[in-house]
């Protein structure tokens, strides 16, 4: 059993920000910039934080997500969506229930122009595969989905990572333009230009978790010459300060205090080169700032602001606002889900995938005869192949749903844009519509070159048993994806379960022990293959290939037990892994 040791990740932090400011969050790698971030937005568990963390001095409530905008550092935005329809779902889902759909959209297509991106409206986002808007568009995007509520307070995760120097220019002169109108902006930031860093108001510079300086951003140069540390060069500011914040003071001026502690030490302490460790000079920054502007600042945060009663009450209110009703939530998912995907869907690659089986298919058992025993055995091997392809293909498409999705929805969900009963419906209902076209197809090419059954009801009642195969299969797939959240290891117990249900299927062994009997009736593709044959043969004959030709009831009502079955369990998973993230 490994023990759990417990880390002080950030340790005296102290700070306040106003209306009309930029705050910027500096410091190395691993300071604690991205932990102190989401702390303030209260995005982290609060129960491991000791001290407060307030909001027009009242503490962090669920009605404050409404207020608050939060950028992160990845740009979390759907491929094969333009940046227009981004944007105007985004404002259906987060403005207030009082505004119509037309006012809404009006406030999308105010923040395009707000933020310059008028020009590439209509582009897809892109990703990985897809071409799309440029980096500096993307970022803008991620910044448009939060200031579209018009946020009081707005966060962002380094929001020039990846940046050339001019567009991070911009992407900064955008926050100071938000800023200016009233509103209050915290960004981390890792390594501006001099440009970039004159921009902020107030600067919070972090070295390992402590608090080496809080103040006006224009007077962090002038604190640490007052303490001993002053560039030796002309430097660019971000650079001093960040070489400050890892202890390194080359270039340099070396205060008089580490001078005298430099000599009196002895040379193992030293670093060769006569300047102190890194480890000391964190130390007397630490000292340093306590000593000389922490008091002063702690008692600025005492004194009480002057708020009317009233502000104070709605700020501590505990109770959410979701910006659309459930039905709402649920149609405007809906909608966005069929435009994602339709691309996917109907790509070339799927197509062909698809035909290409049937034509084969169809070439292979060309007009077969039922008259036959031989014609019949024949033809079950189709059918046991049409349900095996129908429950294979879903599943493995459906665990790649929330596992790809999981950086979307916890970034939506945190920001509480739907309910999550909303998404998982709309989510598992878009794909439907969609997932007919294909087997129709593919029906439509095997079913008359393979001289089935010709009479239009035997044809719906085939495509109607497939159907129930698919979304059958689709909730094994959607479960085991929403439960593991892991694709290698949803992959791999996908692999094992589809292969088990293809074996007890009912074709290759007719009699299954006992003991194991009970894993044929847990597989779709038993039940659709029971079902076809009793579609072809039912006006024929009583039993094919051991199987009674009979109503089919029972298979039908399996089916049915699984779509909604698989289904609740993968929402179950979901809805325990929000939990989590949100104890």
């Amino acid at each position: 059993m490994t023990s759990c040791e417990e880390r002080d990740i950030l340790n005296g932090i102290t700070g306040a920000v106003n209306p009309g400011e930029v705050l910027a969050l500096m410091g190395p790698s691993g300071s604690g910039k991205t932990t102190l971030l989401n702390l303030l937005g209260g995005r982290l568990i609060q129960s491991t934080v000791s001290g407060s963390i307030t909001y027009n001095d009242q503490p962090y409530s669920k009605f404050l997500k409404s207020r608050i905008g939060f950028v992160t550092q990845d740009d979390v935005l759907f491929p094969h969506l333009t940046v227009k329809e981004t944007l105007t779902y985004a404002a259906r889902l987060r403005l207030p229930k009082v505004l119509t759909r037309q006012q809404k959209e009006k406030r999308a297509v105010d923040v395009i122009y707000e933020l310059g991106l008028e020009r590439c409206q209509d582009t897809m986002i892109g990703g990985s595969f897809v071409r799309g808007v440029s980096g500096g568009e993307r970022k803008r995007v991620c910044i448009g989905n939060e200031i579209i509520i018009n946020p009081s307070l707005l966060f962002l995760d380094e929001p020039t990572s990846g940046l050339d120097s001019t567009t991070a220019l911009r992407t900064i002169q955008t926050l100071q333009d938000i800023a200016e109108v009233g509103k209050t902006v915290i960004t981390t930031i890792h390594q501006p230009s001099s440009r970039l860093f004159h921009k902020f108001d107030k600067l919070i510079l972090l070295g390992k978790g402590s608090l080496l300086y809080f103040g006006k951003a224009s007077e962090a140069i002038v604190y640490f010459s007052s303490i001993g540390c002053s560039p030796l060069i002309a430097m660019n500011p971000a650079e001093f300060l960040l070489d400050l914040a890892n202890g390194n003071l080359t270039d340099i001026s070396v205060p008089s205090e580490l001078e005298d502690k430099v000599q009196m030490e002895n040379s193992e302490t030293e670093t060769g080169n006569g300047k102190p460790p890194p480890a000391v000079v964190h130390e007397y920054l630490v000292e340093a700032y306590e000593s000389r502007v922490a008091d002063t600042e702690k008692k600025k945060l005492m004194a009480p602001l002057p708020l009317d009663e009233e502000l104070k009450s709605k700020v501590s209110s505990s109770k959410r606002q979701w910006g659309a009703s459930w039905w709402q939530q649920y149609c405007i998912l809906f909608c966005r889900g069929i435009k994602e995907r339709k691309h996917d869907y109907f790509s070339w690659l799927r197509i062909t995938q698809v035909l290409s089986t049937a034509i084969i298919l169809g070439l292979l058992w060309w007009q077969s005869d039922s008259k036959t025993i031989r014609g019949r055995q024949d033809q079950a091997g189709l059918l046991f192949f049409i349900a095996v392809f129908w429950g294979f293909f879903p599943v493995f498409t459906a665990i790649f749903t929330f596992p790809q999705e999981r950086a979307m929805l916890g970034k939506e969900r945190a920001a509480d844009m739907y309910r999550l009963s909303a998404y998982f419906l709309a989510r598992t209902t878009s794909d439907l519509p969609l997932d007919l076209i294909l087997p129709v197809l593919f029906l439509l090419v095997v079913y008359f070159m393979a001289g089935l059954k010709l009479s239009a009801s035997h044809f719906f009642l085939s495509m109607l048993t497939v159907f129930l195969c698919i979304v059958a299969a689709q909730g094994l797939g959607l479960a085991i994806g929403a439960t593991l959240m892991d694709l290698k290891r949803a992959t791999t117990l996908a692999s094992v379960t589809v292969m088990t249900f293809m074996l007890a299927g009912g074709y290759f062994v007719k009699k299954v022990p006992v003991f194991i009997s009970w894993i044929r009736y847990m597989s779709f593709n038993y039940h659709t293959y029971k079902l076809l044959l009793k579609v072809q043969y039912q006006d024929i004959m009583p039993t094919v290939n051991g199987i009674k030709t009979d109503s089919g009831l029972k298979e039908v009502g399996a089916l049915v037990a699984m779509i909604f079955g698989y289904r609740f369990l993968a929402y179950l998973s979901l809805r325990k892994m929000q939990l989590h993230c949100e104890a």
